[in-house]
């Protein structure tokens, strides 16, 4: 299966392994980030043998996103995005979700305990 049908297709599965991952650690960090006119929080993992980049974003529209960037086989780096669903936000602990909130409005990211997530 390549890149584009797993994100297409499996998106639930890859928030399944972000969100674990991100419980998982100790701390986690919701950085912000723009580009022109778009402005959004976002929380990563990068799995590194793999040269793979999962993270989430939430934009000020509130709309989420599900990023992958790759290098392919001739080391050119790729992107893709899916604009999630409600059934897939749904998927998303509230905690997570309140506090990418509060990252886009402040424009400011933080470090926080992963246990906070949960909630």
């Amino acid at each position: 299966m390549n890149y584009k049908e797993l994100i297409l297709n499996h998106s639930a599965k890859l928030i399944d392994q972000l969100l674990v991952y991100i419980i998982g650690q100790e701390t986690v960090e919701i950085h912000f980030d723009f580009q022109e006119d778009d402005q959004w929080a976002i929380v990563s993992m990068h799995q590194y043998e793999e040269d793979l980049e999962i993270s989430l974003r939430l934009h000020l529209n509130k709309q989420y996103d599900l990023y992958l960037g790759y290098y392919d086989e001739e080391d050119e780096f790729h992107e893709l995005t899916h604009l999630l669903s409600q059934d897939e936000v749904d998927l998303l602990p509230k905690g997570l979700q309140k506090l990418m909130n509060k990252v886009v409005g402040d424009e400011q990211g933080l470090r926080i305990k992963s246990e906070f997530l949960k909630q």
